[in-house]
């Protein structure tokens, strides 16, 4: 159980360093590897991190002064929230046998992790720091898409589509990808997440910022963030953080990790010094906030590569994000007029499709990569990948629009225009986020 994504690092990394470091033997239930589980530890603190303070600082600085304490109390009530669906049935769904139903969906035999005991193991790892492990990208990845409805969207709105979401959204195609479904059986390769978090999240928000319009005065009035110094600092912790979510995907201390660590770094690298030129020499002058945004379309473009690419095709990955994502940001605000708030789409969605499609190119072994699926070539791996990115556009696409409407027909989503002017922070909680 709980083992399929270890079983990929094995066949597409190159295995697992077993025999490097002292075993603890636990009977019938299989061998505990101490580096291992000291590895996915830290690397399960690291993503939880990116989540709170590291994407909720970068959000909060983003979003006007009237509405940082919203944003930050989103981050922090998913958390909440995800972390106790997880254990209720979360874990369960994704990852357990789904009997006739496993290329669809996960079981109901680990519902309350009844199955999780101390002795547990998946892999060689103890099974409850798989469970944990697994939570940290069901947690950050709903609230990813908090940025594209910040400023406008009611707080208990935002709750169940965040509850209902991660039910029937993130579960199905984290079980596809990562539980044994239907893409895994089909060979797609998504190391960290380029469908199950990036396109799933990216998508969604697109949807939703164009099911709640635009916000009061976009794009006639200037939005600047408020406070592009807690932005930064956010980012820094998500570039940090970004370690443990690629490279602890490798659920072993080996040297797929290293590779997937050296990748994520130059990735990130790339992707900011690409954005930072593009916009030098489309505005004539580079931007913090330009440079940041950068780094984070090259983070989220090469994370399903993360285990495959070598250290030049996280290069190419990377240029690539910064180009692109430039571009699809550009054109989303400035010429289609979508105002998905925190450019979750243009960042997240177009990083994840491009990182998960270029990964069937640069895995190739000629390429510098880690080799891609058993028989396959590169032509053959593109188009598995491409399947992998037009099931998820579709699944969570379409889901979420009926979310959202079923939502907003029954709770109601957006705040009134009165209540936007005010502030989402007095108005959802009554409290100021700066003394005036």
């Amino acid at each position: 159980m709980a083992k399929y994504r270890l079983e990929r690092a094995l066949h597409y990394a190159g295995g697992l360093s077993l025999g490097l470091f002292p075993t603890l033997a636990l009977g019938n239930e299989g061998s505990l590897n101490g580096a291992n589980t000291a590895w996915i530890l830290t690397s399960t603190a690291l993503v939880l991190f990116m989540t709170i303070p590291g994407l909720a600082m970068f959000y909060g600085g983003l979003v006007r002064s009237k509405n940082v304490l919203s944003v930050l109390m989103q981050c922090f009530a998913i958390t909440c929230l995800v972390s106790i669906l997880w254990l209720v049935f979360g874990y369960s769904l994704a990852f357990a046998d789904g009997g006739a139903w496993q290329r669809w969906l996960g079981g109901f035999s680990n519902l309350f992790l009844a199955e999780v005991e101390l002795e547990s193991v998946s892999g060689d790892i103890p099974e409850t720091v798989f469970v944990m492990f697994q939570m940290t990208f069901a947690i950050i990845t709903p609230a990813l898409i908090v940025g594209a409805f910040a400023e406008r969207l009611r707080f208990s709105a935002m709750l169940w589509f965040s509850g209902l979401w991660l039910l029937l959204v993130y579960l199905p195609v984290c079980h596809w990808v990562w539980g044994g479904g239907w893409l895994s059986d089909m060979g797609l390769m998504d190391f960290a997440g380029g469908t199950v978090v990036h396109i799933n999240a990216g998508v969604a928000a697109l949807v939703a910022a164009l099911v709640l319009g635009r916000r009061r005065g976009f794009p006639e009035t200037p939005m600047p963030p408020h406070n592009l110094t807690m932005t930064v600092a956010g980012a820094a912790m998500l570039w940090v953080g970004w370690f443990g979510f690629n490279a602890g995907s490798a659920l072993a201390a080996d040297s797929a990790a290293g590779m997937a660590m050296l990748v994520t770094h130059l990735g990130a690298a790339s992707g900011a010094a690409t954005w930072m030129f593009a916009e030098w020499v489309r505005f004539g002058k580079p931007s913090v906030l330009g440079i940041v945004t950068g780094m984070v379309a090259g983070l989220g473009t090469i994370t399903p590569a993360s285990g495959f690419v070598g250290p030049m095709g996280a290069l190419a990955i990377g240029v690539t994000a910064g180009l692109v994502c430039f571009w699809a940001t550009q054109t989303m605000k400035r010429k289609l007029y979508i105002d998905d708030s925190l450019d979750v789409f243009p960042v997240h969605g177009v990083g994840g499709i491009i990182g998960t499609l270029l990964t069937g190119v640069f895995a190739a072994g000629s390429l510098g990569g880690m080799g891609l699926a058993e028989g396959a070539t590169i032509g053959s791996q593109v188009g598995v990948q491409l399947v992998g990115v037009l099931a998820t556009l579709v699944w969570s696409g379409g889901v979420s629009y009926v979310l959202l409407k079923l939502l907003d027909a029954t709770l109601g989503l957006r705040v009134n225009s009165e209540e936007e002017t005010e502030g989402l922070d007095l108005v959802m909680h009554e409290e100021r986020g700066y003394i005036i």
